[in-house]
């Protein structure tokens, strides 16, 4: 059972988000597309309900996917639309977010709920916290960093994995919308990211505690796995699991090699090494450091990597000791420095 002193936090946490992060006010309409089948779920309904009482409410799970549709029509730009979803809401081929976002509405997204229950459940609800001035002042000075350094270091403790080239101008996902043409995505949030220009100057080593499986959960083996990094591509793998092995097998076969690709600076606290969850694209947020392996990275394009052929963007996250862009440390004892 989610506690009371929780669900009144969840509900204070929603309140943020819709008024500092979405900027959602009178008289702008909002519509809630919920499922009860699981108590995350029911209690992120009932903190909006408490922050939304004019919004309208419809139960995904008790009317056709036609009524859903149609309740999107009468919404007007800047309208906003929340969808808790315990799995992920299917609307034949209707690609809920993106239609909406092309409607110039504001979305907030809770997807795949159910996997999250016990002590998780409590995490992801402190994972909503938002503070304007930890997200937008640690993400922005990031930022700063990445888009000035040569080159950087993880340090997985003992293992280095090494950047020889700039990144690419990094991405924010911070809850500051005032630049961007869409408004809102995936909750929680708390990442910046990017990845080196070349790709072939990442080099080294790293160690990875979690990864993210073929069902798309978090996966956490019980020794750190090594993955061995040359010319941008993972050639060796030490402590290796079998399910990992797959995760491998699985790139190779569609890609023929595995390139490392997204470098992600997560910041969302809630979340560390101890503290996970069971959805990979919820822990994504964790504070530290993850990595992408195979071509598919939607963001940035690279000349000799075709998106037709890439097929595979896998999650790892970096046992994360240290992180240095040039010469300045911006990460240790679990928490970023600048």
């Amino acid at each position: 059972m989610i506690p009371k002193e929780a669900k009144d936090a969840a509900g204070k946490h929603l309140q943020d988000i819709l008024s500092i992060a979405i900027e959602h006010a009178h008289p702008q309409a909002a519509l809630i597309v919920f499922d009860a089948r699981c108590e995350l779920a029911v209690t992120l309904t009932e903190g909006y309900r408490r922050c939304l009482p004019n919004a309208t409410f419809i139960d995904f799970d008790a009317v056709a996917p036609e009524t859903v549709l149609a309740a999107f029509e009468p919404l007007a730009p800047s309208d906003l639309v929340v969808l808790i979803q315990s799995t992920s809401f299917r609307l034949e081929a209707y690609r809920i977010r993106i239609e909406l976002f092309k409607r110039s509405l504001k979305v907030i997204e809770h997807p795949h709920l159910s996997r999250m229950t016990g002590s998780q459940a409590l995490y992801y609800i402190e994972s909503l916290a938002y503070d304007p001035a930890y997200f937008r002042g640690v993400g922005y000075a990031l930022k700063e960093r990445i888009d000035r350094a040569r080159g950087g270091v993880v340090d997985s403790g003992g293992e280095r994995l090494v950047f020889g080239s700039p990144f690419e101008p990094a991405k924010l996902n911070v809850g500051d919308y005032s630049d961007m043409k869409n408004v809102g995505g995936q909750f929680p949030i708390g990442e910046v990211f990017t990845e080196a220009q070349d790709l072939e100057s990442v080099n080294g080593r790293v160690r990875i505690f979690v990864f993210g499986d073929t069902s798309f959960q978090v996966n956490q083996p019980a020794v750190p796995i090594t993955l061995v990094v040359s010319k941008g591509r993972v050639t060796d793998t030490i402590d290796a699991t079998p399910e990992f092995e797959q995760v491998l097998a699985n790139i190779r076969a569609d890609e023929g090699q595995i390139w490392v690709r997204e470098l992600g600076f997560g910041m969302n606290r809630a979340f560390t090494r101890e503290r996970t969850v069971c959805d990979i694209g919820t822990y994504e947020r964790m504070c530290g450091i993850h990595l992408s392996l195979g071509a598919k990275h939607g963001v940035y394009n690279k000349p000799h990597i075709r998106r037709a052929d890439a097929r595979h963007h896998i999650d790892v996250f970096a046992v994360t000791e240290s992180v240095h862009l040039d010469d300045e440390q911006v990460y240790r004892d679990g928490a970023w420095q600048v």
